[in-house]
């Protein structure tokens, strides 16, 4: 019979939490280097179109085109990070904070990307000075935001106490988290490369099914797309939200675009709790969250609803909700014709570059061309 190995135990101040120490130190210095070039950059930017629209007006003429045409040339060089949705972003930025000594740079972009959604000058000043002498973390800050903190703070008789109820409930953060910020991988443009053709076809099919299923027309309003919500340690995100008036329940959308896995299942269930404890009010029916799933020629449907409560729907959401097969076969058909466009595009383009082989290689042809 073999021993069982059993790993040693750290002792306090042990040699291995010094070292963690210094590291998780050091990850902090790296992101906040990073994140004080990152925000001075966007401010930048914000203030260079909103210059280059206003061109000496009292009042912008924001066209869509200048936005489109920088959007386009920032990301054939710089990547994805620079959509024209990020560019608003940035504009929205120096509109806000028009002097640039007013953005701190113990924020984060997230930071301020949360902040934005404040529409009153005082409430986001509040909120910025929370943020630097509470150290909060972006998730702490939105859900601050989310429950209205501000407002609770200014009815509130004893403000003091309704701050400790508000610290008894903030997310313990640690430099491992802050440096999974998404927007700080996009400002350097080190995505996973590997992962684009299968990001670029996902993005196509969830385009389609986010129509495919407004055009059935049971009761389904769009809620959000690529929906963010946190976990202790991370962040995920759900294709598509809808909210069925119907049922009175939302519809939570995962697509994936190799086969199902229990993992999947597992995260569904996890994005069903979450809508059922944080963002369903007592008036809603429970969750559905829908996973979808392609490999080859196989769809697999899955209907995940907590508690049994799916006996509640068993009559009613087969009525109103897209059947397994109107999916399935949305879902093949669409990838079908995804497929199908870029196979004839990569044709397109390798005759395209086999005829300028050619020309170049025949010298004939080539004296003719020079003529």
């Amino acid at each position: 019979m073999k021993k069982k190995i059993v790993a040693p135990k750290i002792k306090s101040h042990s040699l291995y939490e010094k070292v963690a120490d210094v590291l998780d130190h050091a990850r902090s210095s790296a992101y906040r280097a990073v994140n004080s070039a990152m925000v001075q950059a966007y401010w930048n930017i914000g203030k260079l179109i909103v210059e280059e629209e206003q061109k000496g007006k009292k009042r912008a003429d924001y066209g869509k085109a200048l936005l489109e045409d920088l959007a386009k040339n920032l990301t054939i060089k710089y990547g994805k990070g620079f959509t024209q949705t990020n560019l608003k972003y940035f504009r929205l930025f120096y509109v806000a904070f028009p002097i640039r000594h007013s953005v701190s740079d113990e924020l984060s972009w997230t930071h301020y990307r949360h902040l934005l959604r404040v529409e009153k000058n005082d409430a986001r000043q509040f909120y910025i000075d929370e943020c630097i002498e509470c150290n909060w973390s972006t998730r702490q800050l939105e859900r601050q935001i989310d429950s209205f903190y501000y407002e609770r703070i200014l009815s509130s008789k004893n403000k003091t106490l309704a701050r400790k109820d508000a610290k008894k409930k903030e997310i313990a953060t640690s430099p491992e988290d802050l440096i999974k910020d998404p927007y700080v991988l996009e400002f350097l443009n080190v995505g996973e490369q590997s992962s684009i053709q299968e990001k670029e076809l996902e993005g196509a099919l969830i385009d389609k099914l986010q129509n495919f299923l407004l055009e059935l027309g049971k009761g389904f309003s769009f809620v959000a797309r690529q929906k963010r919500i946190t976990s202790e340690h991370n962040h995920f995100y759900i294709d598509l939200v809808f909210y069925n008036y119907i049922l009175k329940c939302f519809v939570l959308i995962d697509l994936k675009t190799d086969k199902l896995t229990h993992q999947d299942v597992g995260q569904m269930d996890f994005y069903v709790r979450y809508f059922e404890d944080q963002v369903k009010t007592k008036d809603d029916n429970p969750t559905i969250g829908i996973i979808l799933c392609s490999e080859k020629d196989d769809a697999i449907v899955k209907y995940s609803v907590l508690q049994g409560s799916k006996k509640l729907f068993a009559s009613k959401y087969k009525l109103y909700l897209p059947s397994e097969n109107e999916l399935k076969n949305e879902l093949l058909r669409e990838k079908q014709l995804i497929e199908s466009e870029k196979k004839l595009l990569a044709t397109k383009a390798k005759k395209k570059k086999n005829a300028k082989k050619v020309f170049c290689k025949n010298p004939k042809i080539a004296m003719k061309g020079k003529r």
